[in-house]
């Protein structure tokens, strides 16, 4: 792209919600080589809030005029409710724009699927925002895996959970099935897209999908056990009534278990207007480091320190300079897959292959 040559990536962002707000906003603002252009939302308080935190950012009514100057922009980010992700991302492609989606890719896999070859075909760039592959406690499992410290793998156990036994008002909540609602989708594309980056493709699953809180419109507890090819089990959980959390990982193998309790700070940190880059981003306190060995030889391990910044960092790599993008979205499209095959073995009471 000629306009990279003369400066900073302009990147339009799609939604000022909780993801265009809290997360994809300030990486962006962060990242060297990329500058926030354009924000697109109408509510009024949102559009405030833009003025506010990012007042050098064109504000946008309609996602439709950023497709008319598709010259404009070097980037479009994609943080719209789910409903909106396939049509956005596809219209960007359609004008020609590399496409950031947040997570979930889109509500079926086989959309997800057509989204996905609609840009290759067409030649432009798309990636998808699995930001928690940087979490810390992610990275420090995948280096102790790789190290070999667990001896052979046997199962991975991870949990997301929350205690939120009332219903808050919102698209996440709607049983809407174009929602994509519920925390299946919602917390299970970052549990299953981390299993499978572990330990590989999967050949079965097993999931009890749940309703819980009275009038709830969609899942709010969900267990999802996959055996991947390689042998290993991991065990998933996701609720939002837990009111007391268990381990956020665990990992037992033949020669030692890992395991870590409490969420990776960043989350937090950028609710609260913390920046990557500032002393101590994304670090654990040494109380909170997860243990490795055995309940009579354990030894605290430190977590590498969380690393949001690398996904916008590599994004702006590989329009500049073609290195690799930081998600393959084919990865994206078969954890859509595996949360439809969990809902269809919940509904059905059995374990269900994974189609070849």
């Amino acid at each position: 792209m000629a306009e990279t040559a003369r400066g900073p990536l302009r990147v339009g962002l799609l939604g000022y919600g909780v993801a265009g707000r809290v997360f994809h906003a300030p990486l962006i603002a962060a990242t060297p080589g990329l500058r926030l252009h354009a924000v697109v939302t109408r509510d009024p308080e949102r559009r405030l809030q833009v003025r506010r935190e990012h007042p050098d950012a064109r504000l946008v009514d309609d996602p439709e005029l950023l497709w008319r100057s598709p010259e404009a922009l070097d980037l479009v980010v994609v943080a719209t409710p789910n409903r909106h992700h396939v049509p956005a991302a596809r219209a960007a492609v359609a004008a020609g724009i590399p496409v950031v989606v947040d997570k979930p890719l889109s509500a079926t896999a086989a959309e997800g699927r057509e989204l996905v070859a609609e840009a290759a075909r067409r030649g432009v760039p798309l990636t998808v925002f699995q930001n928690r592959r940087w979490d810390g406690d992610f990275l420090t499992a995948r280096r102790l895996v790789g190290e070999g410290a667990l001896g052979t793998v046997n199962r991975f156990e991870s949990r997301f959970e929350r205690w939120r036994p009332a219903i808050k008002p919102g698209w996440r909540e709607s049983g809407t099935p174009d929602e994509a609602g519920g925390v299946l989708y919602d917390l299970g594309a970052h549990l299953v897209d981390q299993a499978v980056q572990l330990f590989g493709p999967v050949s079965s699953v097993y999931a009890e999908v749940d309703r819980r809180r009275p009038s709830a419109q969609v899942d709010d507890d969900a267990f999802v056990a996959l055996t991947h090819i390689g042998g290993v089990r991991s065990h998933l959980w996701m609720s939002a009534v837990a009111a007391q959390l268990g381990p956020r990982l665990r990992i037992l193998g033949d020669r030692a278990a890992y395991t870590s309790w409490g969420l990776d700070p960043q989350e937090a940190a950028l609710r609260d207007g913390g920046r990557p880059g500032t002393p101590g981003w994304g670090a654990v306190a040494p109380e909170r480091y997860g243990r490795l060995g055995s309940d009579d030889d354990l030894r605290p391990v430190r977590t590498e320190p969380g690393r949001y910044q690398s996904f916008y960092a590599q994004v702006a790599a590989a329009l500049r300079d073609g290195a690799p993008l930081p998600v393959d979205p084919r990865d994206a499209v078969d954890t859509v897959a595996l949360i439809e095959l969990a809902h269809r073995s919940s509904a059905e009471g059995t374990v269900l292959p994974v189609p070849s």
